[in-house]
């Protein structure tokens, strides 16, 4: 119990340090950073492709890429949690 403690206590500070550090600085994404560095070195790009559909506000796109982080921990959890589960009723099986 301890250790889960101290582990979520590093959690905190790593996920809060980067707020206090970047005081007033804008958070942007990468696209828009990609797409700046690709206007400087190429100013008459043309992109080949554009979106299939386009979120009416930033913040719906910004739920969108929460839900799809959320559903991947999911997945995630889920297969690490089975693997774990399976090994320790297959060591059970072992002893007996």
């Amino acid at each position: 119990m301890k250790k889960n403690l101290i582990l979520l206590f590093f959690v905190v500070v790593l996920a809060v340090t980067p707020l206090f550090i970047q005081k007033g600085a804008a958070f942007g994404g990468a696209d828009n950073q990609a797409e700046k560095a690709i206007g400087e070195l190429a100013p008459g790009y043309k992109p080949w492709f554009s979106s299939i559909w386009e979120p009416p506000s930033g913040e719906i796109e910004s739920l969108l890429f929460a839900l799809q982080a959320a559903i991947g921990a999911v997945v995630i959890g889920y297969i690490v949690g089975f693997a774990r589960a399976k090994k320790k009723y297959n060591s059970k099986d072992d002893q007996c």
